[in-house]
């Protein structure tokens, strides 16, 4: 569902990242097992959210977060992020880097864009797959999202579906050999 070549983000982009998972005995929060953790990347257009990028990464470290950012956001773009000491090395790379600190959660919220997407996200996957996801598969859940969300005004569905025979089209078929496994245990 992702269009090879796409556009990355531009502008005023709010990143940040969330837990996929279910509840599991052991250590909560960033590096918890049997959990997954997504970078979110929104832009804000001011009167609404633009497009998103979403993408599993391996660790909130700073290498990993600012790796993943150059692919999902043009250079030169402003950076929203929380207090998060990952997000430091941005404005060395080329980003305008906004570093927000909430100090007072529950009056206010800080990045409330992504923790939108991020409660979007976690409803549809329990709306649609029923909490019941295979975390190899998850890229291919946030592609699905990604797709639906930054078309979730259009008009036309008949163009959703030709966009999507296209996109279809442009990239490599995958064989049946790889279909089987990646969905064994």
């Amino acid at each position: 569902m992702v269009r090879p070549g796409r556009d990355k983000l531009s502008g005023l982009v709010e990143v940040n990242e969330t837990i996929i998972g279910g509840e599991h005995i052991g250590k909560r929060g960033r590096g918890a097992e049997g959990k997954t953790l997504v970078l979110i990347a929104a832009e804000d257009t001011g009167s609404s959210i633009g497009r998103i990028r979403l993408s599993t990464i391996s660790d909130a470290s700073g290498d990993v977060l600012t790796n993943t950012i150059q692919q999902m956001v043009s250079i030169g773009s402003t950076i929203r992020t929380d207090g998060w000491s990952g997000y430091s090395g941005l404005s060395h790379n080329g980003y305008t880097h906004l570093p927000i600190t909430n100090n007072n959660v529950k009056e206010s919220d800080a990045i409330q864009i992504v923790h939108r997407i991020a409660s979007l996200l976690k409803r549809w996957l329990v709306g649609t797959h029923h909490g019941a996801i295979n975390h190899k598969n998850l890229p291919y859940y946030l592609d699905e999202f990604t797709f639906r969300f930054n078309r979730r005004t259009s008009t036309s569905r008949g163009k959703l579906f030709y966009r999507l025979i296209q996109q279809a089209l442009e990239i490599d078929p995958v064989p049946a050999k790889m279909l089987n496994t990646t969905y064994s245990s």
